[in-house]
């Protein structure tokens, strides 16, 4: 039975200063009479949910109550006679659970869910006759929500609850929006358990629950549920925080002064809008503690403004610039770009004239909403417009998966990779890992493929990006180009790049085994260890001494077709720029008195010119053939010198020299010193060497 309890007063967590502003706490003991006394009759709501009821009608004024009380009523009767520790009832939970959720704005099935999330569980009510009674939504959902047997499982038992909760969370959301809120109720009751279940409780809810109550933008829940495990994981920095706040409690608080001020402002220039002080939580002044040293008053909470529409933000944030100081490294823009939990608002920072900094928020209130409840906020997933006269009926098939619209990237990543994590331990781990990542970036497919975008980690390289696009198609990955430049696998991706991945022909590629340490997301990583532990020559390779560059060298000219107008000089072709006609070119006398000719922009010819070298006029002759130094940059593959030469001499040119460099990340670079008939034909050798398979860049030395 998952039934924790405690008297509210036992732990600190229950004291005012914890408490959310304008949450209702539940009296236990009242509910607890209530509930005894059964249900009432069909014709009214029984008075234990009537709480619920006033909190689910404020955000859903036309809602149908009757389910609520069909629900309450089996919960109720299921769990009669069952106690939590603390003495009260067990029916309580599920109620305060189902009001928690209610004050977040939930829609009656998610409410509904929520009273019953416990009896498939806990009592000897069925799955079958939860879905007869309600339907199959909410089936799901408390199915979802039901933990795994711990006698078939065994010390895997939590991992497996957590993985089967979140393949049900990618069809439906709700799922862990009722964890959530559950965890939050037994971790405002936790004082009766033993300290050290206090402190396992609290890990995984600093561990697991709290990073995907960021990622679902569940803000009210998440900042709670943070301020309960700091209490409890850290009791000496909690006091201190605490001793902190009550500190400035009985100072003067510049914010409300600041607040009016703010209000003063909008209301001359005519936008209408609430301006509220948002203390801030516990763990929140001891973030900045930490990072400012001694806190001013205005340190302790921020500046919210609420609006009606988008457009208003910026004209409040245009006032506020306007007429206080702004803080211009304190602006972040999440109206525009939102986060990826769904969060949007503006954040800034103004300067008052007294000297305090406040920092403000700026959002509408939808916005306010979703910061506040994110994904509960967004109502029944499933909820479908009318259907247009004449349009086909949907005749999809209800037991096929379903589509949750407010899938967000990185759940899509979760429930990718559970399914290749060989034990519960290793998903166990891997799964903190990933949450412990706070924040995600987007690059885009330069492929144009569907989808065109890929969701990632911050952190993230293209090796992720590889495995992230292909799966384990992956291994085969040799390199890739980022914003159009081409880079290694290891570089690390940035939010808005744009990628573009580079497969091996060779079937038979596979991942080096320095992967892993620049694969960042759990997919990536288990992809290339499955792969390495399969073929375990491949990550132990043999060493081998380095090779000194491969030379072919031919015969040698000199000037080419270039002549110089000095009588008898010898005239070289200068090698860092290789010119050739009709390149405009310039010829310096150097030691020996050659002549040696360099294209015009060459950099050596300022060189040149500042060593006061002797300016020779240059010109080329009459005849068309010159000589020319090309660099190619490919991919290494077998046979790749023999069809690189072969594509030159397809062009009727000749080899002067080639030197290829041995490969470094898989890349090999060549050079090629070609005598070519006609100079004309340059642009077309280049294009005939780049259509070579794994060549990438062919360019003029």
């Amino acid at each position: 039975m998952s039934a924790e309890a405690t008297n509210p007063e036992a732990r600190p967590e229950a004291r005012p200063e914890l408490r959310r502003r304008g949450r209702t706490r539940l009296d236990l003991r009242r509910l607890g009479r209530a509930a005894l006394l059964g249900p009432t009759s069909r014709d009214r709501l029984p008075d234990a949910i009537g709480h619920v009821a006033e909190a689910h009608r404020a955000h859903h004024p036309d809602a149908d109550l009757s389910l609520l009380r069909r629900a309450y009523v089996l919960a109720e009767s299921s769990h009669r006679g069952q106690m939590r520790k603390s003495g009260e009832p067990y029916i309580t939970h599920p109620l305060a659970v189902t009001l928690i959720l209610a004050e977040l704005g939930a829609e009656t099935t998610t409410l509904t869910a929520s009273l019953l999330h416990d009896t498939v569980e806990d009592t000897e009510v069925t799955l079958d006759q939860v879905r007869a009674e309600f339907g199959d939504e909410v089936a799901f959902i408390v199915d979802g929500v039901t933990k795994v047997e711990k006698i078939d499982y065994g010390a895997a038992a939590e991992p497996e609850t957590f993985r089967k909760m979140l393949v049900a969370t990618g069809n439906d959301v709700r799922v862990m929006s009722i964890k959530l809120a559950d965890r939050l109720h037994n971790m405002r009751t936790l004082g009766v358990m033993r300290p050290e279940k206090q402190a396992r409780i609290a890990k995984v809810t600093r561990d697991v629950l709290i990073p995907l109550a960021e990622r679902l933008g569940v803000q009210a829940l998440k900042t709670e549920l943070e301020d309960l495990v700091f209490a409890i994981l850290h009791p000496e920095e909690y006091e201190q925080t605490r001793a902190l706040i009550a500190a400035h409690a009985g100072e003067g608080d510049p914010l409300p002064a600041i607040a009016d001020s703010v209000r003063g402002v909008l209301r001359e220039a005519g936008i209408a809008a609430e301006v509220v002080v948002r203390p801030r939580h516990f763990v929140s002044v001891h973030r900045i503690s930490r990072t400012r040293g001694e806190l001013r008053g205005s340190d302790f909470g921020r500046v919210l403004v609420l609006v009606g529409e988008n457009a208003d933000c910026y004209a409040v944030l245009g006032e506020l610039h306007t007429c206080f100081t702004p803080v211009v490294s304190e602006f972040k823009d999440f109206v525009a770009a939102p986060k990826f939990n769904l969060y949007q608002s503006l954040h800034t920072a103004v300067a008052t004239p007294e000297g305090y900094v406040a920092e403000v928020i700026v959002r509408t209130r939808q916005m306010h909403r979703v910061a506040e409840a994110g994904v509960v906020a967004l109502g029944n997933p499933y909820a479908t417009a009318p259907a247009d006269p004449g349009s086909p009926a949907d005749t999809s098939d209800c037991d096929e998966e379903r589509v949750d619209p407010t899938r967000p990237g990185w759940l899509s990543r979760l429930l990718d990779w559970q399914q290749s994590a060989p034990d519960p331990d290793t998903f166990w781990s891997v799964l903190r890992a990933e949450l412990a990542q706070d924040r995600e970036i987007t690059v885009f497919r330069a492929d144009g493929g569907t989808p065109g975008t890929i969701s990632l980690p911050a952190g993230a390289s293209c090796i992720d990006a590889a495995y992230a696009q292909y799966g384990e198609a992956a291994h085969g990955c040799i390199g890739a180009r980022v914003n159009g430049r081409l880079t290694s696998l290891a570089s690390r991706l940035s939010d808005g790049d744009t990628v573009q991945l580079l497969l091996a022909h060779d079937a038979s590629s596979g991942p080096a085994a320095d992967w892993l340490e620049h694969a960042k997301t759990p997919a990536a990583r288990i992809a290339i260890g499955s792969w390495l532990q399969a073929h375990p020559d491949s990550a132990n390779p043999t060493t081998t001494p380095a090779r000194a560059p491969l030379s072919v060298v031919g015969a040698r000219g000199g000037g080419g077709n270039a002549v110089a107008d000095l009588p008898d000089a010898t005239v070289r072709l200068a090698g860092c720029c290789t010119p050739v006609p009709p390149d405009a070119v310039a010829g310096f006398v150097v030691r020996g008195g050659a002549v040696t000719v360099h294209r015009i922009h060459c950099a050596y010819v300022a060189q040149m010119r500042a060593l006061g070298r002797t300016s020779v006029a240059v010109h080329w002759r009459a005849t068309a053939d010159c000589r020319v130094t090309l660099l190619a940059e490919s991919f290494g593959r077998p046979h790749l010198l023999a069809d690189l030469t072969e594509a030159i001499a397809r062009e009727g040119v000749e080899v002067v020299s080639a030197t290829v460099e041995p490969p470094v990340e898989q890349r090999v670079r060549h050079t090629y010193t070609l005598q070519l008939p006609d100079a004309t034909g340059l642009p077309a050798l280049m294009r005939a060497m780049r259509d070579v398979p794994g060549v990438y860049d062919v360019r003029r030395a």
